[in-house]
C-alpha cells in the first residue's frame, strides 16, 4: 500500500498539474470506486467546478473544489492519479476520468480496484477520516510529542509505527526502515524503549521519510506502473538472505501482525 512518501510524491505532482483545472465532466467507469455513492450524484456535486489546493493527511488525497466539495482519495494498494495531455486517450486501468477545460485528463488509474475517491463537503470531511494521530514531517511534531504517545504505548515497536491513530502515514516498509536506522528490534515493546533509543527513531522516521519522497517523486516521473519505494535505497525491507549494508549479518524477516517484517538480527539485536 502506498505510504505517506509515495501519497505526498502523488500530492506535490497534482499540486503542480491539477491545481487550478475546472472538471468539465466524469466518467466514472467502475461504480464500486466511488461506492457507496451514487454515480449521478457524484458527477453532478463536482462537475463545472474548479481543484482549488491538493491536499494530504496521512495516506488519504484530497482534492477541493471551488463549490464548498472535497474529492477525497485512497489509493490502497494499486492506485495512482495523475493528469493526461489528452483526454481522448485514457489508460485501460482508469476507473475514474475526469475531462478539465483544456481538454486533459485527471484520470484514477488502479489495477486491482481497491482504491477508492468519495465527494465530500469540504465542512464535513475531517469527521469522515478515521483517528489519525500526528504528521511525521509536520512542525508541531517534536520530540516531547512522540515521546508522550510511545510511553502509553504497549504494542512492539513496528506495531506501533504502523498505527495510523499513533503516527499518520508509515506503513510496512518505512517502518521497517526507520527502526533499522534507529537499531531497534521491530518487537522492542514500545514504552519500555529508553528516552535516548526513541530519540534515535524520532530522527529515524522523519529521515527515512525525507530521503524517501524525492525517491518516490523520481519514481513516479517514470513511465509504466509504479512499485513502492521503487528508488529508495532500502537496507532490510524486502532483502531477507541478504547481507546487512552495514554488518554484513544476513536480513531476517518475522511475521508481525499478518505482515513480514525485515531487520538485521545483529543491529538489531534484543528487544530493548
Amino acid at each position: 500500500m502506498p505510504e505517506l512518501p509515495e501519497v505526498e510524491a502523488v500530492r506535490r505532482r497534482l499540486q503542480r498539474d491539477a491545481v487550478g483545472a475546472r472538471i468539465v465532466h466524469s466518467d466514472v467507469r467502475r461504480a464500486g470506486t466511488i461506492a457507496p455513492q451514487e454515480v449521478n450524484a457524484f458527477r453532478a456535486s463536482i462537475e463545472g467546478a474548479r481543484i482549488i489546493d491538493a491536499r494530504r493527511r496521512a495516506k488519504h488525497l484530497f482534492l477541493p473544489l471551488d463549490n464548498g466539495v472535497t474529492l477525497h482519495m485512497h489509493l490502497r494498494m494499486t492506485g495512482n492519479v495523475y493528469v493526461l495531455p489528452d483526454c481522448r486517450f485514457p489508460p485501460l486501468r482508469a476507473r475514474l476520468l475526469f475531462t478539465l477545460e483544456d481538454g486533459r485528463a485527471l484520470t484514477f488509474d488502479d489495477p486491482r480496484c481497491l482504491g477508492r475517491v468519495h465527494a465530500v463537503a469540504t465542512d464535513d470531511l475531517a469527521a469522515s477520516l478515521p483517528p489519525l494521530g500526528p504528521e511525521p514531517l509536520d512542525g508541531t511534531f517534536s520530540l516531547k510529542t512522540f515521546v508522550d504517545i510511545a510511553r502509553k504505548s504497549q504494542m512492539p515497536a513496528k506495531l506501533f509505527l504502523m498505527d495510523q491513530s499513533k503516527i499518520a502515514g508509515l506503513g510496512n516498509i518505512y517502518a521497517a526502515e526507520a527502526l533499522y536506522e534507529a537499531r531497534i528490534h521491530p518487537a522492542a515493546p514500545t514504552a519500555a524503549l529508553s528516552t535516548v533509543r526513541l530519540g534515535r527513531l524520532y530522527s529515524a522516521i522523519r529521515q527515512v521519510l525525507e530521503v524517501a519522497i524525492p525517491c518516490c517523486e523520481r519514481a513516479y516521473a517514470k513511465p509504466g506502473h509504479f512499485a513502492e519505494a521503487d528508488e529508495y535505497p532500502m537496507a532490510v525491507y524486502g532483502r531477507e538472505g541478504l547481507p546487512c549494508p552495514r554488518c554484513r549479518t544476513l536480513v531476517a524477516r518475522m511475521a508481525q501482525g499478518g505482515r513480514s517484517t525485515y531487520f538485521c538480527p545483529r543491529c538489531q539485536r534484543g528487544v530493548l
